[in-house]
Parts: C-alpha cells; structure tokens; sequence
C-alpha cells in the first residue's frame, strides 16, 4: 500500500455531529530510501490509521513498515474495531506476520517496526502503539495527551534524568525497548479509555523521524495557522525541512481534524 501526500483534498467522513477530515504523508527525507509507511482504511461505520517507521541498520525495515500496516489494515477490513482487544489483537497480528517472514527469509531475520494506530467509529478515538511512532491529541490550543516511547531516553525522562524535550537529540534515542518482529518485547500500549471527539479536536500520528524536528509547540502553533489536516501537515513539514540537517530521517505523519458538522 502507497501513503497518499497531501494533494489540498482531504478526506471526509461525518458522525452524528462531528465531521472527521484526514492527510498523510511520506518522505524518505535525506535518506535514499523511505523504510516509513502509512495508509488507512475508512468504512462507512470506522476507520482506521496507521504509521510504521521500518528500523534502519536491521535489514529489509521498509518491508517490516509494510507488513505492520498492511496486516493492521487487513484486520480491520476483516472485523472493524475500536476496542482495547481489537487494538491488541491487531498489532500482535502484525508483529506475528513480521516474524514469519523472519523465519522465510534469512537475510530479513532482524528486520524490526515501530507502529502506531488509530480507530475511530467518527464519534470516539482509541489509539496503541510500539516503539517511538507517537499518536498525539490536541485540544484547546494544547496537548491533551500523547504516547510514550518505549525507548531508552524516554525511560530515562520517565525517571527524571533528561527532560522530554532532551529526548529528541539524546545519544540513546535510538534505542527501543519494544518494537515489532523481536520476541518478547513487541506488546502494543493501548489507550484505555476511548477518547469522546469533540469540534477543533487534532489527531497526529508520527515517526520519530517528524516529531524529532517538530516540538510540540510548533504543531500548535501550525495547528493554529492551518484551516485544515493538508495545510497543518504542510506547515508541520516547513517546520521540519528548516531544522533538518542533511542525510535526516525518513518523516512520516497522518493528521486528522475534527470539526462540528
């Protein structure tokens, strides 16, 4: 599956009184080659969202980043969902495809994803993740909420040595204490309690390789600047592209905004 990148027509779906409006992007950044992969599935009753970041310096990520997406969306189309099972089921079932190819194909043994993945029944939203992809809300001008890593540097903030900002450029960044496609530390965080979307709500998936060069504060204040998902993500990107060295990252994002109906 191709990501789509922001064309200026959003899509559209509408609740009972919420109209739910999405974009994504993809970009292999300064890199030759994009490991990251994202795309969505949108019924009429639910949709789901997903952004995987294929782990570089492992062998055959990009392939690990398509597995985790597609397998998450094909058990979506299958039994469409927004429950914590679901969430659980969904991406064990991604991580369980990664390892069979795995085991198909030598050189393709420690090929390892992060992912994360949003459903919503256009009223509501639950979302889960691995690794250091993150799903952040917003509301109000500020950061409801927004995952955790499961890194090293964010254990480390956790326990009050760096500070979250720190985490973006500290030296163990990199280093994931879960991810998919290694056994036994491959289990999703899902959020528990659904989230009740309201109008001027914001929705962002990211891989690290997108939140690295833009802080919180400058998605707020894109969020603010952008009438809609296509415009925030641009905004988003101009941020990224003038903090960015040479050679950065592959960037990933999906954006999603909540209007009244």
């Amino acid at each position: 599956m191709n990501p789509a990148r922001p064309d200026g027509r959003p899509r559209t779906r509408r609740g009972t009184a919420i109209e739910l409006s999405w974009d994504m992007l993809s970009s292999a950044g300064g890199r030759e080659a994009n490991e990251d992969r994202c795309n969505f599935l949108a019924l009429e009753q639910a949709a789901c969202f997903v952004a995987a970041d294929g782990l570089g310096g492992h062998g055959g990520g990009e392939i690990a980043a398509e597995l985790a997406v597609d397998t998450v969306l094909r058990c979506f189309h299958e039994s469409p969902d927004c429950s914590i099972q679901w969430l659980e089921e969904s991406v064990q079932s991604a991580n369980a495809a990664i390892i069979e190819r795995q085991s198909a194909e030598r050189a393709l043994a420690k090929m390892r994803s992060t992912a994360a993945v949003l459903v919503t029944d256009y009223e509501s939203a639950r979302w889960a993740h691995v690794g250091d992809s993150r799903v952040y809300h917003f509301r109000g001008g500020a950061v409801a909420s927004q995952t955790s890593d499961h890194s090293v540097s964010q254990a480390l903030a956790d326990a009050g040595e760096i500070t979250s900002e720190e985490i973006r450029f500290h030296e163990d960044r990199s280093r994931l204490r879960r991810c998919l496609g290694a056994q036994g530390q491959n289990r999703p965080t899902v959020l528990d309690v659904a989230v009740r979307l309201e109008p001027g709500d914001a929705l962002l998936l990211c891989t690290d390789g997108f939140w690295e060069y833009v802080p919180e504060s400058a998605m707020l204040d894109a969020l603010f600047d952008a009438a809609g998902p296509t415009a925030w993500l641009a905004l988003m990107t101009a941020c990224l592209k003038e903090k960015a060295g040479d050679g950065h990252d592959n960037y990933t994002a999906i954006a999603l905004r909540v209007s009244a109906k």
